[in-house]
């Protein structure tokens, strides 16, 4: 039976807007479609996640990749608190959960900046039961070492916990460890594919 209903955060309780940041910070065009490749495109951006890599070399990183655009990147690094937009239905969806006796998790490679940045767009976190931000780990997903970390530290049984997120190695991963795994492509398809799992205990 499930107990534990375990979230993902970026593109599932929150839109990861960042075509919409670059333009919020007056970029537009195939100078913006640059800057998301030398930035959040690139390889480097899952390290601002993992929370090792200092600022200055996160930036270095950025620029190395499109050194013409360096003032730009600059620009679109100084502040990220439009990089995130919360979706209207995350709070009630959670609330909903939590009344029928679920338990609400959280499990997201997400940066320490982003966090506090951006804290007005993460008002769900106060209505769940706990979870773990990537950063505070140094681990980001699809390592299976982030999972166990989450069910260690709850006391959760993977046989009864669902995880939700929008990217597939990262539910495959989930899966592997016994849980069952929703792959989100808008919350009105994960919330209901999240009820036919429920719907059968």
């Amino acid at each position: 039976m499930i107990r534990n209903v375990i979230f993902d955060i970026g593109n599932v309780l929150v839109d990861f807007c960042w075509q919409e940041h670059i333009r919020h910070c007056g970029f537009q065009g195939e100078t913006a479609d640059r800057i998301g490749r030398a930035m959040m495109e690139s390889p480097q951006w899952s390290e601002i996640d993992r929370g090792v890599w200092s600022m200055e070399k996160l930036l270095a990183a950025f620029i190395a990749n499109d050194p013409a655009l360096e003032d730009e990147i600059r620009t679109v690094f100084k502040d990220l608190s439009t990089l995130l937009r919360e979706r209207s239905g995350s709070v009630p969806w959670i609330r909903s959960l939590k009344a029928e006796g679920y338990r609400a998790y959280y499990l997201s490679n997400f940066s320490a900046r982003v966090e506090k940045e951006a804290a007005k767009e993460l008002s769900f976190l106060k209505e769940m039961d706990g979870g773990i931000l990537s950063y505070r780990e140094h681990l980001i997903k699809p390592d299976p070492a982030i999972y166990r970390l989450l069910m260690d530290r709850y006391g959760l049984k993977a046989e009864e916990s669902v995880f939700l997120d929008d990217t597939p190695a990262n539910v495959e991963a989930a899966r592997a460890l016994g849980m069952q795994g929703i792959l989100v492509e808008s919350q009105e398809q994960a919330r209901d594919a999240l009820w036919e799992v429920l719907k059968k205990r």
